[in-house]
């Protein structure tokens, strides 16, 4: 599914077969899930193949990797420059990019002593939440911040993600809406999360959120819209039964929501400013124009 017999992927300082990577099975990763990653998309636009907000994603995996104490100083046009090239060597355009920060054996509860870039890639060309989903409200609560590093990509945290995906998928859901320690609304498993009432879209404060970098590029687009937008706490009773709401994210893109446990949003979804949202968001990652005038026609 993410590498066949001719993919080639980047790791410790060299191109190589995808096939032929092998990491240390002593690795601090490997054992505490000590390691930082990012997952970013490249599109065919009328420019030629682009990275999106590549610069973003790397200056975040930068960050995650400082504040986690993980030694790393590949700067963050080095990593856009190696990521192109191995998108060259697969001749890939559409695609999922995941780079991993690694750490070297280690089994001591210490920061990081050495470690190790890969960066690997995909062919991808729809989102793998392109329906409307049914979501529930995960009995998972979000990593406590005092606890954790949330506004860090750190691939520990995730384990998290898989048991409220799971939770959901068991419940006969499509995935799972988690909140944070104080019971608010706080984001998807891998999607930060907006809803609509009344003309005005409300989204997660930041605080007990990973806030994303699909986040960030909405709420620009809301502004160029001239969306109302609000940032806020708020109870998941505020959100069930609204007009419209949807997720957000690398892999997802925009995609909409059809019920929160078992209650539909009102509102059909071509109707919704999600809807618009999606639409613009698309031309934005293909270079095109995304005025409320085009995106409307």
């Amino acid at each position: 599914m993410y590498y066949g017999e001719s993919t080639v992927l980047y790791f410790n300082g060299a191109f190589m077969n995808a096939a032929d990577a092998k990491i240390d099975l002593y690795s601090q990763s490997l054992h505490y899930g000590y390691a930082v990653f990012e997952g970013i998309r490249s599109y065919q636009t009328a420019n030629g193949t682009k990275i999106f907000k590549a610069k973003e994603h790397y200056d975040r995996l930068r960050y995650s990797a400082e504040v986690m104490g993980i030694p790393f100083s590949v700067s963050t046009q080095e990593l856009t420059d190696l990521t192109y090239e191995l998108l060259e060597r697969n001749s890939f355009t559409n695609a999922y990019i995941r780079p991993v920060v690694l750490c070297s054996p280690n089994m001591s509860l210490s920061k990081g002593k050495e470690s190790y870039l890969a960066i690997t890639a995909w062919e991808w060309t729809n989102g793998y939440l392109s329906n409307q989903m049914r979501i529930m409200t995960s009995s998972y609560r979000r990593p406590n911040p005092s606890g954790f590093k949330i506004n860090a990509k750190v691939s520990g945290h995730y384990v998290n993600s898989i048991l409220a995906c799971q939770e959901a998928k068991d419940n006969g859901f499509d995935e799972a809406l988690l909140l944070d320690i104080e019971g608010n609304v706080a984001e998807g498993p891998g999607a930060n999360v907006f809803f609509e009432k009344d003309g005005v879209l409300y989204t997660p404060a930041a605080g007990n959120i990973l806030p994303g970098i699909t986040r960030a590029t909405v709420l620009d687009l809301c502004e160029i819209l001239g969306i109302p937008v609000v940032e806020k706490k708020f109870k998941p009773e505020e959100m069930r039964g609204a007009d419209s709401a949807f997720y957000c994210g690398t892999a997802a893109e925009v995609v909409a929501l059809e019920s929160m446990d078992n209650i539909p949003f009102a509102q059909p979804w071509e109707n919704s400013l999600g809807s618009e949202l999606q639409k613009a968001y698309k031309n934005c990652v293909l270079e095109k124009e995304y005025t409320a005038e085009t995106i409307n026609n």
